[in-house]
């Protein structure tokens, strides 16, 4: 098969940095050699596995490769959060965990997460990482000008192929301990029988300091965490060529939500607090919020192939629900509004993609995705009554608002890959996509991407394609407006136009050079031009986050990359520079400030996510069984609205973090192969503000964490 050119440096890297590695492993394998069905299963497994990845063609498109010796090089290993693994990468930023936790090429959020090829609906987001590190086998992060087979959720697509069962059963079994009493145990198992192929996994965390820290302190007031993960995949080979699959997640997270001490009381609430006197009964360090995270997925696949038609065609279902409980006293001492919160989202669809190489150098794509959504936001919310944003009474009254949504999402694809010559090809295609939720929209979108083989061991790659991004039907609902005038939750802008979809112009120009066997180099520049540019932000309390769309907007940035590798150690290093911004809120009106709404109305203004300069880097270097790592993250800052000035024109103070790692390996023990860590995360322990609670929808005060160290021993069997 021909090779197609395209961006993937690190995944260059990994594979020349790891060589002695991935060699022990096949002399290992050859050595325990399975039985012959075993053997059979195995390279079926490994046949349609290739014939799934055909699927989804990457012609074009910006790509960057994060296998499992990239994850072990990283501080906490495979405990590492899957974001915190996303934000070694060029064009990741990061932010605060209630904010969106990571920026693709300046988008909030916009992310999509395929796993073994099926796209999953989205959850409702708050603090938790659904997705455990420790299942990934590799992931493919493709960003830029996508094909026509990416659609809906744009701006990187992060395509999983989680681990599968071998021929030797097996499994892992570890525990990682640390600071802020962070204890994390988990299993993992693998392995067939005959024709079916298990792999299973599960964790659990808790620790004191998950969300955010409001003061620039080592521990966190009311800050505490329990969360629990897993995950299955399912497959039985029918035939060669046919493989009925079966994927399940869980996850389950609650979460204090840290206290910010020493506040002065807002608002009068009979027998609790005074606010022209300055006093209160329930110091704010003593409050009592929580919120409690649920998320779970099924999916069922078939996949078949046949000679030169490769397809799949899944169903899916995942439920997801969010819940915040206030301290009814002191959010209303506070805050002047105490919402007890809960939303929930339920989604059921079908997707299916086929290829067809009709002819040597043409190869045909095509499918379809069909996704009902049903909403629904309950909230049970008490305020005081209140006249021209004045308080007039102590006594708090109850306001219910409650509404629900049903909606659609349907969209279908065509599209050619075209070996013109033995170094150039091209991609061409459009989608076709189509909402029918809090807003009923549509688009036609034409996708062209060009690969040019320049020279051995450089490519070239542009791209062209046109986006149709509907808002997240999970988050879009907003309240009445009219349930809560004369009252201190009453907004200050009576008029909320209903979010729309963002449409988007989207070009991109890469290159990758390989300068020698040694160092590799990536070079990518985009532009987007944008219409009904969404946007999110937390407005209330509850850690929901809220659409909202700028008229008009832009992106635009530079992203480069180097990578160098010897036989016992390496060096990666990332940097990006991007800019991106809005103009005239016309949606979601009533979150607002007047002033903030009329300066934005006419003068184009930063997203509040926008960072200047972002860069990346580590290094490891083996010697024995034994391995040492580090790696760095540097951030200019994130936007923020200095005291007097207009929104989002400044920017909070640059960070720079280092986390180092020390790891040993014991083989042949009776335990089998035992592995030890040691990670120190923000060596120097720097103090860093990651938001200030300024900005276009932002909420409190959140400062990264302080240096925390961990120790983990696992063995594998």
């Amino acid at each position: 098969m021909q090779h197609t050119p395209r961006l993937s440096a690190l995944s260059l890297a990994l594979a020349s940095l790891f060589t002695s590695s991935a060699h022990a492993a096949e002399a290992t394998a050859a050595a325990d050699a399975a039985p012959q069905e075993m053997q059979k299963v195995e390279v079926t497994s490994a046949h349609l596995k290739s014939a799934r990845i055909e699927l989804s063609p990457k012609v074009g498109t910006t790509i960057y490769s994060i296998d499992s010796h990239m994850v072990d090089m990283l501080g906490q290993g495979d405990n590492t959060p899957f974001n915190e693994v996303l934000l070694r990468l060029p064009g990741v930023s990061q932010d605060s965990k209630g904010s969106g936790a990571l920026h693709v090429r300046d988008d909030h959020a916009n992310v999509q997460y395929r796993i073994n090829g099926v796209q999953l609906p989205e959850s409702i987001s708050g603090f938790g990482q659904s997705i455990d590190t420790r299942l990934i086998d590799k992931t493919d992060f493709m960003t830029g000008a996508l094909p026509a087979q990416f659609g809906l959720r744009t701006a990187g697509i992060v395509d999983i192929e989680t681990k599968e069962g071998g021929m030797t059963p097996g499994g892992r079994i570890g525990i990682m301990v640390g600071s802020h009493d962070h204890v994390e145990p988990s299993a993992e198992f693998f392995g067939s029988v005959g024709k079916f192929n298990y792999y299973l996994s599960g964790s659990y965390l808790g620790n004191s300091l998950s969300v955010e820290n409001p003061q620039d302190t080592r521990s966190a007031l009311h800050d505490k965490t329990r969360q629990n993960k897993s995950f299955g995949s399912l497959s039985y080979f029918l035939d060669d060529n046919t493989r009925l699959g079966a994927m399940f997640g869980t996850y389950n997270g609650r979460f204090q939500i840290p206290n910010n001490p020493d506040q002065a009381p807002a608002f009068s609430l009979n027998g609790h607090s005074d606010a022209q006197a300055g006093t209160s009964t329930l110091p704010s360090s003593q409050l009592n919020e929580n919120q409690r995270e649920v998320n779970r997925f099924l999916v069922l696949s078939l996949q078949k192939s046949l000679g030169d038609v490769n397809y799949q065609v899944s169903a899916f279902h995942q439920y997801s629900e969010l819940h915040f409980t206030p301290d009814a006293i002191g959010d209303l001492i506070y805050n002047g509004v105490a919402s007890d919160s809960r939303r929930a989202n339920s989604a059921s669809g079908a997707q299916f993609d086929i290829s067809y190489k009709w002819h040597q150098d043409h190869t045909v794509r095509a499918g379809l995705a069909y996704t009902r959504q049903k909403t629904t936001s309950d909230n049970t919310v008490a305020v005081f009554p209140a006249m021209d944003g004045a308080q007039t009474s102590s006594t708090p009254i109850t306001v219910l608002d409650n509404s629900g949504k049903t909606g659609t999402l349907a969209s279908v694809y065509l599209q050619d890959e075209w070996h013109i010559s033995k170094p150039l090809t091209l991609n061409y295609g459009a989608r076709f996509d189509k909402v029918s939720a809090y807003t009923s929209e549509q688009q036609w979108s034409p996708r062209v991407n060009l690969a040019y083989q320049l020279a051995p061991g450089t490519a070239l790659h542009a791209g062209y394609s046109r986006y149709f991004t509907p808002p997240p039907q999970e988050l879009a609902a907003q309240g009445s407006i009219d349930l809560y005038a004369n009252t201190t939750n009453a907004p200050e802008i009576g008029q909320s136009d209903n979010v729309k979809a963002e449409r988007t112009h989207y070009y991109d120009v890469g290159i990758s050079h390989q300068v020698n066997a040694k160092l590799t180099v990536t070079a990518d520049v985009y532009y987007k031009k944008i219409n009904n540019l969404l946007d999110e932000g937390q407005f209330g309390q509850a850690l929901i986050l809220t659409p909202f769309n700028y008229a008009d907007g832009y992106a635009k940035g530079l992203e480069l990359s180097a990578i160098y590798s010897e036989k016992n150690w390496g060096l990666f290093l990332n940097a990006s520079t991007q800019k991106a911004q809005g103009r005239n809120i016309n949606s979601g009106q009533a979150l607002f400030g007047a002033d903030e709404l009329n300066y934005i109305s006419q003068h184009y203004v930063y997203l509040d996510h926008d960072q200047k300069y972002t860069l990346s880097g580590g290094g490891h270097y083996h010697f024995g069984d034994s391995q040492v790592s580090a790696d760095f993250l540097y951030g200019s800052g994130l936007r923020m609205t200095p005291d007097g000035g207009a929104p989002n024109s400044g920017h909070l103070p640059s960070y720079f973090t280092v986390n180092t790692a020390l790891t040993h390996t014991w083989k042949n023990t009776p335990l089998g192969k035992v592995e030890g860590r040691l990670a120190l995360i923000n060596l120097f322990d720097k103090s860093y503000l990651l938001r200030d609670g300024s900005g276009v929808g932002v909420g409190a005060p959140q400062y990264g964490a302080r240096r925390s160290i961990y120790a983990g021993l696992s063995t594998s069997f």
